[in-house]
């Protein structure tokens, strides 16, 4: 199932039709690390705003500018290369002085601000991203898109992987059912393609209970995600205090990031999750091979202080936060079809 045969939460089909990214300046992105620079250390963190440039490519030049191996630049996520993106960066500068940052010689590319730090930027170690969407060209029924983003404001939209997770043309599955076949890979490229097959399984989970309607309710057996965390607990019965800490956003029910062993759901909600690996059977098989462990992520993606507006009458603008790991698109998927 491609990201656009997957079924929609808010109606049969989008209001809309729209264009995302005319220009780079349609799609902002910008990181929430969660905490400031110690101000000290033989790190530089580095706030960079880039246009049309791969978050890996500027790493890179980052490094050749510092004059240090690629492994001195660390940062916490890939971002959008069609896009115009604010991230961090830290590049280890070990014993030398601070660099002229303003003279970085790549006009897509510019370095804002720059703080010592004492340790280097991990990937995965960030809160979150702000993003601002303009949908341009946009066609249909306004009235009910503006419903459609105050349902999404109310319950939120599935939590489905983007396809930026899969590849172009939803390439990186085909590659990693070839790795599984036996097809050697290099080490950066293999995890990819894992995680595009747990991907295929979790999607696949979710647009079967977004069918049924329990893509933001509980099934027998749930085992539940905490917010702001990869934490997870149950199965157990489910209990009013439950049901508060469900509506108020504090756990969400949750879909599998397969691996070895089973998943530790139960009842109607393993008996689910079961039948659609089965379904993938090579990609369940070829990541349990892999010896992945089994891991949760949310079913129910919340976007935090969404807002809306229109810039005219054909170009609706759409700002949100959303926590590391969510992808913007399948937000904006409820409002449009995007060309």
């Amino acid at each position: 199932m491609t990201n656009q045969e997957l079924p929609f939460a808010h109606g049969a089909i989008p209001p809309l039709t729209a264009r995302l990214r005319l220009t780079h300046e349609d799609f902002l992105v910008e990181e929430i690390l969660g905490y400031d620079a110690d101000g000290s250390g033989e790190h530089a963190l580095l706030w960079v705003e880039k246009r049309g440039a791969n978050t890996d490519w500027v790493a890179r030049e980052l490094a050749k500018f510092a004059g240090v191996p690629p492994l001195a630049v660390g940062y916490a996520g890939l971002k959008d290369r069609n896009a115009v993106t604010r991230q961090t960066f830290s590049v280890q500068l070990a014993g030398k002085p601070d660099l002229d940052w303003s003279v970085f010689p790549h006009a897509e590319v510019r370095v804002l601000a720059a703080t010592r730090h004492g340790r280097k930027l991990k990937h995965g170690a960030l809160r979150g991203n702000r993003f601002v969407l303009v949908l341009r060209e946009a066609r249909g029924e306004r009235e009910r898109a503006e419903q459609v983003l105050a349902a999404i404001a109310a319950r939120g939209v599935p939590n489905y992987f983007g396809e930026q997770r899969f590849g172009r043309e939803g390439g990186n599955l085909e590659q990693a059912r070839a790795m599984f076949a036996g097809r050697r890979v290099d080490r950066d490229k293999r995890g990819f393609l894992l995680s595009a097959a747990r991907s295929q399984i979790f999607n696949s989970v979710l647009a079967a209970r977004v069918e049924r309607g329990t893509w933001d309710a509980p099934l027998d057996g749930e085992i539940w995600s905490l917010a702001g965390s990869r934490s997870w607990f149950g199965p157990e019965p489910y209990s009013d205090v439950l049901a508060q800490r469900l509506a108020s956003g504090d756990i969400q029910p949750s879909g599998p990031l397969w691996g070895q062993g089973e998943p530790p759901s139960t009842g109607e909600a393993g008996a689910l999750e079961r039948e659609v690996a089965a379904a993938h059977a090579d990609l369940a098989e070829g990541v349990a091979a892999a010896r992945m462990d089994q891991e949760r992520r949310p079913l129910r993606l919340l976007p935090k202080d969404l807002r809306w507006r229109w810039l005219a009458d054909d170009a609706l603008e759409l700002s949100f936060e959303l926590p590391a790991g969510a992808y913007a698109t399948v937000v904006a998927r409820e409002v449009a079809s995007t060309l």
